[in-house]
């Protein structure tokens, strides 16, 4: 079937899903947005809710479907899922939204579709994996947000810690999006300088502690959000916002989304995040970048504690 010009489809009409689509209709990315749930009097309500917006927005038509929308969709967005509660990290959640997403991926099967699948469910990268197996699909197409969002948290506390734009700072995490995550600071630069050298030129505090403090914060913040206030879904809305620009504008931009490795980084059979040029295909290519000894190990650790929740789950 030919595609539609620029279509989403979204299948998660909770928080995170609701605040991308409003999100992305903004951005004048999207000519159509699909909204697909299970509840379908919340998806009515939604719908409406967002469509009497259009009047100060770019073009763009918002409406409810179903998962024949997904056969001329340019991307699936799959936000659906229990959500996180406080005290419990992402891994607990994998084996109830794993059967989620199979009966997800069922249903996306049925419209054979050549769309790209964005997951965004928690914990993402275990279930970018229960996806790329239900579907059968190229590993380039089904990817998760992965350490996008993360990502841009370690740049927004790195700028605020050195004073800079973020904009200014770049910056990487790799591996798990969650606990076992990896600060990449051999890829850390401010303004082109890398951070090892642009600490001694700031001298603003203790590198060692300054640094820990930062990735503690950032591998800590969504607990916090979550304990304020029940769940996270604005920045979330944003990144992903940023992942569709690229996938729909066909940007190659490099993003840290989660992928299904075989043999980059020594790392096998397992999705996680890593730097990867995404356009309108998904993933186009792995960047492949030396890492030091400790950021390697930790990504291996990383892999190997998602090995161990795979396993423990009917995938």
């Amino acid at each position: 079937m030919q595609k539609q010009e620029r279509k989403v489809v979204v299948i998660g009409a909770g928080s995170v899903g609701t605040t991308y689509i409003y999100a992305l209709m903004h951005t004048g990315l999207a000519g159509e947005i699909v909204l697909i749930d299970l509840d379908q009097k919340r998806v009515k309500g939604e719908v409406m809710d967002l469509e009497h917006g259009l009047a100060f927005v770019q073009p763009v038509t918002i409406r409810s479907g179903d998962y024949s929308d997904c056969a001329d969709a340019n991307l699936i967005v799959v936000t659906a899922g229990a959500k996180q509660i406080p005290g419990q990290s992402r891994l607990d959640l994998i084996q109830r939204n794993a059967d989620i997403v199979k009966s997800i991926c069922d249903g996306i099967k049925k419209s054979d579709s050549d769309a790209v699948l964005l997951m965004v469910a928690n914990p993402v990268d275990a279930l970018t994996q229960v996806a790329l197996k239900r579907l059968g699909w190229p590993r380039e197409r089904v990817i998760g947000s992965g350490t996008v969002l993360d990502s841009a948290r370690f740049r927004s506390m790195l700028s605020r810690h050195c004073g800079v734009d973020t904009r200014n700072v770049h910056a990487y995490i790799l591996g798990e999006h969650g606990d076992s995550e990896v600060a990449a600071w051999s890829m850390t630069h401010v303004a082109g300088v890398p951070m090892k050298d642009y600490c001694v030129i700031c001298r603003g505090c203790d590198p060692k502690k300054g640094h820990e403090d930062i990735i503690h914060r950032v591998r800590d913040s969504a607990y916090h959000i979550i304990d304020y206030k029940g769940s996270t879904y604005y920045a979330i809305g944003l990144s992903l916002t940023r992942i569709s620009g690229a996938i729909l504008r066909n940007e190659h931009s490099i993003l840290t989304v989660s992928l299904l490795l075989q043999g980059e980084y020594d790392i096998d059979n397992i999705c996680l995040s890593i730097p990867c040029v995404v356009g309108k295909t998904g993933v186009e290519r792995i960047i492949t970048v030396s890492l030091s000894e400790d950021e390697q190990t930790a990504l291996k650790a990383s892999a190997q504690t998602l090995r161990k929740v795979l396993n423990s789950i009917r995938i």
